[in-house]
């Protein structure tokens, strides 16, 4: 049996909700490596400094003060860091001598300076944090397979990345708004910054090559179309559902690579004139082969000339797609002992003209 794309898509089963829970304790791990390393990196030349200043007190203090190489060291460690476990001569700072008190007072201005950096540095790291969260995060994405990449996150990608959570799927966020980006971090939501014009560096470290799909949802339907190329570029066989907001551009992202092409303002039209001439309007389904069909349901109330039908003479006004009886999805509805019953709740697909012939039909308004 082939395997679809909805198959490669992680879902919400036992053993994902198990491999979540490993991809966050292993996203921790990574954080409880990065965290430091990313300290140590900031840090490293005024450690490297302020060690060489120990070295250097220490040698001072083996030559002036005749103090053994442990005793000095430790001498050199206790003058820097003002701790004052030893005090040269007693603390009798006339009988130095003149050298040594010069590079006393040349190795501790230098260790004070170093020590202020090492503090300026490490609020930096603290106020900058989020660099060692995003390193682990790039870290658990190269262990994601069979996930989702949402390109944009304006309000369509933020509803998207939404509904993928409610649903329990994988999936990697690429912005190019770097305050949204750190707002993700916080969030711990895994995610990219791509940077202008670069999206094919964007979409290999967002993990394109095991991705399962990709959803396209820039604000301006260049920046779409420049992503469909790349995606398609990097994965001929990948899946990609785009938004354009000019809808003459369909065909074009079609050529462009585009599986699927939803024209948001023909879908925003569609669904406010359907609502506005019925209130039974629950959904509605776009199909590149059947075009745009809506869903809507209808309750048999007690007047009702539905009531006691088969299913099949009520399916000539429309097509039944389900029936809901004591809230539950009602089995055969088109076995011919099935008839309609008060309080049924039927859900029709159709096109609007079905739809207000069925309620007229059904005496539903």
């Amino acid at each position: 049996m082939a395997t679809t794309t909805a198959d490669r898509i992680s879902r919400p089963t036992r053993r994902n909700r198990k491999k979540r829970e490993s991809e966050r304790l292993t996203f921790l791990f990574y954080r409880a490596i990065y965290e430091p390393t990313i300290f140590l990196k900031a840090v490293y030349r005024q450690l490297i400094f302020l060690f060489v200043m120990f070295l250097l007190g220490s040698a001072i203090f083996v030559y002036y003060e005749n103090l053994p190489l442990l005793d000095a060291f430790l001498a050199s460690v206790s003058t820097i860091t003002t701790i004052g476990l030893y005090v040269p001569h007693g603390g009798n700072f006339l009988a130095l001598p003149r050298g040594e008190a010069a590079l006393l007072i040349v190795m501790i201005i230098f260790s004070v300076g170093a020590g202020a950096s090492i503090v300026q540095s490490t609020v930096g790291v603290a106020v900058k944090g989020q660099i060692a969260k995003g390193e682990a995060e790039k870290r658990v994405i190269e262990r994601l397979k069979g996930h989702v990449i949402v390109f944009g996150y304006a309000h369509l990608g933020r509803y998207v990345s939404e509904k993928l959570k409610e649903m329990g799927v994988d999936y990697v966020v690429v912005t190019r708004d770097p305050h949204a980006h750190e707002d993700l971090l916080r969030r711990s939501v895994m995610t990219i910054l791509e940077f202008e014009t670069r999206p094919i560096d964007a979409l290999k470290e967002a993990g394109i090559a095991r991705a399962a799909m990709v959803v396209v949802s820039h604000e301006k339907d260049p920046d779409n179309m420049l992503v469909i190329l790349s995606a398609r570029k990097l994965r001929p066989d990948v899946r990609i559902v785009t938004v354009v907001h000019d809808p003459n551009l369909v065909e074009t992202a079609k050529d462009a690579g585009a599986d699927v092409v939803i024209p948001s303002s023909v879908t925003l039209g569609h669904l406010l004139a359907i609502s506005a001439v019925t209130k039974d309007l629950v959904g509605v389904v776009f199909s590149e082969k059947i075009g745009t069909k809506e869903i809507a349901q209808f309750s048999v109330f007690k007047a009702s000339p539905l009531i006691g039908k088969p299913m099949q003479e009520v399916a000539k006004l429309a097509l039944i797609i389900g029936v809901v009886r004591a809230d539950s999805v009602a089995q055969d509805i088109f076995d011919p002992a099935f008839r309609i019953k008060e309080g049924d709740t039927i859900l029709v697909l159709g096109d609007p003209a079905n739809l207000l012939e069925l309620e007229e039909e059904a005496h539903a308004d």
